[in-house]
């Protein structure tokens, strides 16, 4: 397949002005007949929709939550990254742009990520006046902290609420459009297919949640602003909604997949319990800012945290990564957690996880500071485990968190699909293969408020003579067949074993197989047993219920079987590329010491993949150009 990045011509820092100074627009008077979908009410959804509707589009918005304010933005924690350089310690642009391209290992689009930084100086100002209530210092400045991979301080916060209140601010300028008119909102809608007609997205397939009723909605574009797959892990920070039907829909209909093994696993989540769990609570990156990360040198060590001596205390990554301490990215943070479990150096009942340690923050600036900007963190902390982190260390440990692969899309923010645009997580675009933390609130910001705007307005300049999107054509009818029949098939099926079990399985081969480590051996034996998983889901999965009624089983069903078909992709694309780059760790690929060994010379390209058929996929490679930094090892030592 052919495809074109659309990057504009010139230097870097003047790319997006020279693309928003060529981009076509739309006439006030045409924006009124033209109609946008947007799927998802996330930050990236949201502000998009709201954004279009402000313009004067016709939008029509659609979650699977009963509110808007559900989205699983709400959940992200520690903050939003802008280039602000507000504690004069030598940020910019450019710098925001060098630590993001290095944490993403140098697998991501320059112009890309320079856009990001670039554009991150609005988002704040923005963000401000929607009453984002940001923390401030004692004389009322925006105050700011450090996350990992970087060392400044460019991370702007709400305490550890920063989704929660950015998602707010854009859920308020959602619902003005909505009671102005200019957005038609359906709650409790899932997109079941994407409707592509003469080559062009023209609209979608939707199920009532609520009485299952299949409906069918035309546009002139459609945005899919619906978060990352990283739920196919089972145990994760996400919400037990999260999922990638809706991407991976859109790739069966032409839409290429872009670099999906890139998951990221989260190095500060608390750790798993028991086998009851379905989810895991995460906590927020910020914390390493204060907090100092140890396990005892003495294995299998059985003694109280506050019982083990400072001399008796490993900080490994203080030790191993000293230029930036437990500062250190996820991606390198999370393996070295995991190093040190499988030694043996593990806590806890499970032995799964190590201490994340604020004893000397408390003594050197006392409890009210650390309660000041963590306190939400701590008393979170304490209400799930019973345990105060004042006063003894907490426990964390891996868990998989984001997805840094998503669809592909050229720099308009569009898909291989003409008229489908994808936001946020749902992309691929910004990250590389490890998303820097505080970078994902920012991503899916600017998608919406800055980026999708402009971009959408260019490629609906030609949609102005198209008239009314019909949904009585073959294209629709016959979308809605293949939906309703895989409802059927789901719910006749009357196996033996529910969903979750085929979830579970699946999950705990891509941990075991395709996780913090891969190898070749793993992820052929991790394609077999998914392929196996999956035929036998056909033979004795149970959906109980009935499709014209609220069925939650079903709705499981069809994520978890979309889920079976991502995961033998994740596992083909972390096996075509043997080298080892970002969370994507191949154990062959590593140097002596144990750090991430990349091969740029056969593999600086971005994997974009095209589905065939059912366990058919083309691989197409987009080669990644470094024309203003060259790449060079990662190394944060």
């Amino acid at each position: 397949m052919e495809f074109e990045s659309k990057i504009p011509e010139g230097p870097l820092e003047e790319k997006w002005t020279r693309y928003k100074r060529q981009a076509k627009l739309v006439s006030p008077a045409n924006r009124k007949k033209i109609t946008i979908i947007v799927i998802g009410t996330g930050l990236a959804g949201s502000s998009a929709a709201s954004s279009l509707a402000e313009m004067g589009y016709k939008v029509k918005s659609f979650c699977f939550q009963d509110s808007p304010r559900r989205a699983h933005s709400v959940a992200a924690q520690g903050g939003v990254n802008a280039a602000k350089n507000y504690k004069n310690d030598g940020d910019s642009v450019y710098r925001m742009f060098v630590d993001t391209l290095k944490g993403g290992d140098f697998r991501a689009r320059e112009a890309n990520v320079y856009r990001l930084a670039e554009c991150s100086l609005n988002l704040i100002d923005q963000a401000v006046a929607q009453g984002v209530p940001f923390g401030r210092e004692y004389g009322g400045y925006l105050n700011n902290r450090s996350f990992g991979g970087v060392q400044v301080s460019r991370t702007f916060y709400a305490r550890g609420q920063t989704g929660q209140q950015l998602l707010l601010g854009s859920y308020q300028a959602l619902m003005r459009q909505v009671n102005s008119g200019g957005i038609s909102l359906y709650t409790r809608h899932e997109m079941l297919d994407l409707v592509v007609d003469n080559g062009k997205a023209r609209g979608i397939i939707v199920r009532n949640l609520d009485n299952g009723h299949i409906e069918r909605h035309g546009a002139h574009a459609v945005i899919l602003a619906t978060g990352g797959f990283g739920k196919i892990y089972y145990l994760s920070t996400l919400a037990m909604g999260c999922n990638g039907s809706a991407i991976w829909r859109a790739h069966k209909k032409g839409a290429l997949m872009a670099n999906p093994s890139w998951t990221q696993i989260h190095p500060t989540s608390l750790p798993q319990l028991g086998a009851y769990q379905s989810k895991l609570t995460l906590m927020s990156e910020s914390l390493r800012n204060d907090g100092r990360i140890w396990v005892p040198k003495k294995e299998g060590d059985e003694r109280n945290s506050n019982e083990i001596p400072e001399e008796e205390r490993d900080y490994y990554l203080e030790r191993r990564y000293p230029a930036f301490g437990n500062l250190a990215p996820r991606d390198i943070a999370s393996r070295a957690a995991k190093e040190r479990i499988d030694a043996g150096y593990g806590i806890g009942a499970e032995k799964n996880a190590v201490y994340l340690d604020f004893s000397k923050a408390i003594k050197e600036q006392g409890i009210e500071k650390i309660r000041e900007k963590y306190g939400n963190l701590f008393d979170m902390y304490k209400k799930i485990t019973g345990f105060d982190a004042y006063k003894e260390p907490m426990m964390i440990s891996p868990a998989a968190h984001f997805s840094m692969g998503g669809l592909w899309v050229d720099y308009e923010l569009m898909t291989t699909i003409p008229g489908l645009f994808a936001l946020g997580e749902a992309n691929f675009a910004d990250h590389g293969a490890n998303r820097l933390g505080a970078n994902s609130l920012l991503q899916a910001c600017v998608d919406g408020y800055f980026i999708a705007p402009h971009t959408l307005q260019n490629y609906l300049s030609t949609e102005i003579h198209s008239g009314p999107i019909d949904t009585d054509t073959p294209a629709f009818e016959q979308a809605e067949k293949a939906v309703k029949a895989q409802i059927d098939n789901l719910l006749h099926i009357n196996g033996d074993l529910t969903v979750d079990y085929f979830h579970k399985s699946v999950g705990k081969i891509l941990y075991d197989k395709c996780g913090l480590a891969r190898n070749e051996q793993g992820l052929k034996q991790a394609i077999a047993d998914i392929t196996v998983l999956r035929k036998e889901f056909f033979k004795r999965v149970r959906v109980p219920g009935k499709d014209t009624e609220l069925n939650s089983e079903l709705e499981k069903a069809g994520r978890v079987l979309d889920y079976l078909e991502i995961a033998e992709l994740m596992c083909r694309d972390a096996l075509q590329r043997n080298e080892s780059c970002g969370a994507h760790f191949r154990e062959e690929y590593q140097t002596p010491d144990g750090e991430a060994m990349r091969n740029d010379e056969d593999f600086s390209y971005i994997s974009a993949w095209e589905y065939i058929g059912p366990g058919q996929t083309v691989l197409n490679k987009e080669p990644l150009c470094f024309e203003e930094i060259r790449p060079i090892i990662r190394s944060y030592k």
